[in-house]
């Protein structure tokens, strides 16, 4: 992804000391373009935490990054069981940032997988050095396969809209700026819009933190992809009306029988597609899939997030950020960032291996490794 003309990913060592973390801090985007520095393990927990940083690819980077800030911490310590003692703390501190997006616990695992094949609390840090760097670059390559996948799709739309423009909707971001590189849902309309399509993108808002108008339209709009903010809920009319031809979205965390976690609202965009035949595709790095979980409904932690978030509403104003209260102080409110959309709304499954259908079969077949 380019900003500005210049290449970025989301999370990279700083060049002239491998003992600093660099990241986008999403908070200031649109309007700025902020740079933040993380050296311990506690400001990696903060900024996932915080969402300085979110999106499964990117919490799973950025915790595969926090624990090699923790090993480097554990130099420090007198003896190996003190190091494997300090990155067990670790791990917990960073596990409990996020609870439904699997990338999270799936890259803090493979690290202190990888790390206790060190001998010596010597060897270990560089292990979890080169895991952190395996898990960003393995990311960024899935998210770019799906985009080669995804525009298959695209392409055969294309095809009878008789250059007409491709109408793609999209719930919250799911962009490169919440993974590595790319993107999952963007990743297929960033090859399309690169191949010479033509595609046009419905950025639906995202509320309460606005994801979607605030990152996902920023970003389209710094490759130069055709996009127009929509409110959440005109969605539905857009669809009634024939102007959507395909919903593109992302996912926290897939059961492998094929139930998604994902943003709030994007269950009733599932409902809408369905009702109106428009084709509701999920885009996912198998990073994202719980191959433990099987009821998406029944066993998907969902997070609820703080009231005054959804009380309160942000943005800018001369030059400076604000927040405003959009709610009645005294008014309780119930936040919850995630729902989840059954196997049964989904027409696919958008993968670094190809696409296959939301169901156990489907995705076992392309994933034999992981059957029981």
């Amino acid at each position: 992804m380019k900003v500005r003309g210049q290449h970025f990913r989301t999370i990279w060592l700083k060049p002239d000391d491998e003992c600093v973390v660099q990241l986008i801090d999403q908070r200031f985007l649109p309007q700025r373009f902020v740079i933040e520095e993380a050296r311990t393990v506690e400001q990696m927990a903060t900024a996932i935490r915080e969402m300085h940083v979110r999106g499964a690819g990117l919490i799973g980077a950025s915790a595969g990054y926090g624990m090699y800030l923790a090993a480097i911490k554990a130099t420090d310590c007198p003896s190996v069981a003190e190091f494997d003692k300090h990155l067990a703390e670790a791990a917990v501190q960073l596990k409990e940032t996020r609870p439904t997006a699997v990338n999270l616990s799936w890259a803090i695992e493979r690290q202190l997988k990888n790390i206790a094949e060190g001998k010596t609390a010597a060897e270990k840090p560089a292990l979890a050095l080169r895991t952190a760097r395996l898990i960003a670059d393995e990311d960024a390559e899935h998210c770019r396969m799906i985009g080669h996948h995804g525009l298959a799709l695209i392409q055969q739309i294309a095809r009878k809209k008789a250059g007409k423009p491709v109408n793609v909707l999209t719930h919250c971001n799911a962009g490169w700026l919440a993974f590595v590189d790319y993107g999952s849902a963007t990743a297929p309309i960033y090859a399309a819009h690169d191949s010479g399509l033509l595609v046009h993108v419905w950025v639906a808002e995202t509320r309460p933190r606005n994801q979607g108008s605030k990152l996902t339209a920023w970003e389209l709009g710094q490759h130069g992809v055709p996009h127009t903010v929509i409110a959440d809920s005109a969605a539905g009319h857009l669809m009634q009306h024939g102007d959507v031809d395909l919903v593109i979205v992302g996912t926290d965390r897939t059961t492998y029988t094929g139930d998604v976690a994902n943003k709030i609202g994007t269950y009733p965009k599932a409902l809408a597609a369905s009702d109106n035949n428009v084709p509701f595709y999920v885009a996912l790095p198998s990073s994202s899939i719980d191959w433990r979980m099987q009821d998406g409904l029944k066993e998907i932690p969902i997070e609820e997030r703080c009231a005054e978030e959804l009380k309160h509403a942000d943005g800018w104003l001369a030059g400076q950020h604000v927040e405003v209260r959009v709610a009645p102080e005294e008014s309780p409110a119930a936040n919850y960032g995630f729902d989840v959309t059954p196997r049964r709304l989904i027409t696919a499954l958008i993968t670094e291996r190809g696409v296959c259908e939301a169901n156990e079969k489907s995705i076992f077949s392309l994933f034999p490794e992981h059957v029981p």
